[in-house]
């Protein structure tokens, strides 16, 4: 029998015994619905954490020299966070002999970062992440301002008393009036504002526009490092990702002979980047996608006797129909690819709809809850393999019988 012939006569059945198709389909349905709904939601949060949480808390191509790593997705055992404070810290000196040992083309800038007070005449006190930057950081994050301009080389270098507001400390301290070239007030020093940052959206409901900026140099560098001289780390982003090994090892070289660490010594410091930052919730993401596999299986499993056990009724009861083809002619190979292709149809069938149910209930979590979900074309392309998988092994056995069947015993059969 042809192929397509083959898929005609399966359609032709579902559509004639429309509620025995439905229960040969179900338990396919049911697994692979579950197998899209839960790798959507894996693969939703895996782009979530890379795009919204570390990419934009890690710039593109990009990595960041520091004592410890800046995000611990994870828990960190003691021992390891006593190892951390032993390290000595990033200083200002290490900065030049870094930014010296960077190949051309490579753009860098030092930075630290905390939480400080601040107030304005117009609003109570706010708490907001305050950053003091020097070097290429906007260029880096590709940040611009909205309103107002950004630092000048002079204000960088000679650390004056301005700032650039992020838009949710704007809304806060300014509430009724425009911020630029007004006073805010930290650590007991006024500072100028000359900007206003753009939005950097936010993540996990946690908003990133309560920032403030401002010259490294300036008073404020005080408030977030109490230790002379200290920095939080040092930023360096290379024109493509392919360029990023070369600079990493310069970053290395340098920093393990200014720490004077002998050859066999582990580094004292991390280069971070979103690989590293990512590290953990990728293995967690193995871990949930295998679980978000294994666990529709059941469903598969289920199926694949329900079908099995409703493709030996069907053998069953069009035995006279297998009696006559044989009698017309029909191969034992015919037999059996006829009934192979029906299981596998009304299998594949049934993962259809489980993949559309599956992509729907993606859609109404991500739309009714804060989980985002995204439908990965692999996983489709898993569902539609399993649906024909599970037929045809579910089907093996029902065919077999069918087309070892004796013609004439077959034909006395009514």
């Amino acid at each position: 029998m042809p192929f397509f012939e083959a898929i005609r006569l399966a359609l032709q059945t579902i559509r004639v015994q429309k509620l025995k198709s439905f229960f040969t389909m179900l338990g396919v349905c049911i697994g692979v619905m579950f197998l899209i709904t839960v790798v959507s939601i894996v693969d939703g949060m895996g782009r979530y954490m890379e795009t919204q949480l570390v990419g934009k808390l890690i710039a593109l191509n990009s990595f960041e020299l520091r004592t410890r790593p800046n995000l611990n997705i994870g828990d960190v055992d003691r021992a390891t966070w006593m190892e951390y404070n032993r390290r000595p810290r990033i200083l200002e000196s290490d900065v030049q002999p870094v930014v010296d040992a960077l190949p051309t083309g490579v753009l860098s800038s030092m930075y630290s970062e905390g939480g400080v007070q601040m107030g304005s005449a117009y609003s109570r006190p706010r708490q907001a992440t305050v950053t003091a930057i020097d070097g290429q950081y906007f260029e880096i994050k590709k940040l611009d301002v909205t309103d107002g301009r950004s630092f000048s080389a002079n204000e960088l270098s000679s650390g004056a008393e301005v700032v650039i507001l992020g838009p949710d400390l704007v809304k806060r301290l300014f509430p009724t009036v425009s911020p630029i070239g007004r006073p805010v007030k930290m650590g007991g020093k006024s500072y100028t504002v000359v900007g206003i940052g753009e939005s950097r959206g936010s993540a996990f409901g946690m908003s990133f526009d309560n920032y403030v900026f401002a010259p490294f140099r300036s008073p404020v560098h005080r408030l977030l490092n109490r230790a002379p001289h200290v920095i939080d780390a040092v930023m360096v982003q290379t024109p493509v990702a392919e360029a990023m090994p070369e600079a990493e090892e310069a970053v290395r070289a340098v920093m393990r002979a200014r720490h004077k660490l002998h050859p066999g010594q582990k580094d004292d410091f991390v280069l971070e980047t979103s690989d590293t930052a990512l590290e953990f919730w990728n293995k967690i993401k193995q871990y949930l996608v295998l679980a978000g596999v294994a666990l529709p299986a059941i469903g598969l499993v289920v199926g694949a006797i329900v079908i099995m056990n409703i493709m030996l009724v069907a053998v069953a009861e069009r035995t006279h129909e297998i009696g006559i083809r044989k009698a017309l002619g029909a191969k034992r190979r015919d037999i059996l690819i006829q009934f192979l292709i029906e299981s596998a149809t009304l299998s594949t069938f049934g993962a259809a709809i489980g993949i559309a149910l599956g992509a729907a209930a993606a859609l109404v979590i991500r739309t009714t809850t804060p989980m985002p979900t995204y439908v990965a074309p692999w996983s489709i392309a898993v569902g539609v393999l399993i649906g024909a998988g599970v037929g045809i092994v579910s089907g093996v056995y029902p065919a077999s019988r069918a087309s070892l069947l004796d013609p004439v015993a077959a034909l006395r059969q009514e």
